[in-house]
């Protein structure tokens, strides 16, 4: 079993969450959303196995990745519009029951810190931390762009070796923040963290060393970065621009 071993450390120790299984209480796949998604469907049969630094989530909206990486994360104690688990603020559940149905198989001596940025809920993230002030202070986040209150967040809160979730960061950082957040989840993998997310992104599934799982309506399979759907369309777009436009302007 993999595991995470630092010098001077009095024993091996593994990483934040080591598997994912459904309970007892999961319904068989059918009829009941989400279970009707391929990728839900599989993750309920077979679970799914989580490597020890970065795993990333890459497949087509509706494909289920951001409902896998959600559920996880609540199923690990995090709240489902994002922050630690401390912070537990709602707006307008929108969650599925998916987290409801899943056990977490942790690892021996992980830190049990985490935290779920989700790039949708962020807004209002901010507002409760306007209203619960940290007692380390925060930035004005609202009074940042999108981008440079993702990065600020990324400096203040993705700090310690935990269990992080991302739901498609990139959504509002730039080419360069987007190798930023690299730098930072190299860090993180450094310190002995781990990272679970979902993205449509290139640049951030080409972190060297990840585990990439590609969802779609076949359920998860792993993959390697040059042969995603995913790279190939964006290789092929950046090649000839044209070719793909013509077909959408005519």
């Amino acid at each position: 079993m993999d595991s995470i071993w630092k010098p001077g450390s009095r024993r091996r120790r593994e990483q934040p969450i080591v598997a994912v299984r459904a309970n007892s209480d999961a319904p068989a796949p059918g009829r009941l959303w989400p279970t009707t998604i391929p990728a839900v469907a599989q993750v309920l049969r077979e679970g799914i196995d989580l490597a020890p630094g970065v795993t990333f989530l890459v497949g087509e909206n509706g494909s289920g990745k951001s409902t896998i990486v959600e559920g996880i994360a609540v199923a690990y104690g995090l709240s489902p519009e994002g922050g630690s688990r401390q912070a537990m603020h709602s707006t307008r559940p929108t969650e599925s029951p998916l987290s409801e149905w899943l056990q977490l198989q942790r690892g021996v001596g992980a830190d049990r810190w985490g935290f779920f940025l989700r790039a949708e809920t962020m807004h209002s993230f901010y507002t409760y931390l306007e209203e619960n002030p940290s007692s380390r202070g925060d930035v004005p986040f609202h009074e940042m762009s999108h981008g440079e209150s993702f990065l600020a967040l990324l400096d203040s809160r993705f700090d310690s070796p935990g269990f992080y979730c991302l739901d498609e960061p990139e959504a509002a950082l730039s080419f360069q923040s987007t190798l930023a957040l690299i730098a930072v989840l190299q860090r993180i993998v450094d310190d002995g963290g781990q990272v679970l997310c979902a993205t449509h992104s290139p640049v951030l599934a080409a972190f060297p060393g990840a585990q990439i799982l590609e969802v779609g309506e076949w359920g998860i399979r792993p993959a390697e970065w040059n042969d995603l759907e995913l790279v190939n369309h964006w290789r092929s777009f950046l090649q000839d621009p044209p070719r793909y436009l013509r077909h959408l302007l005519d």
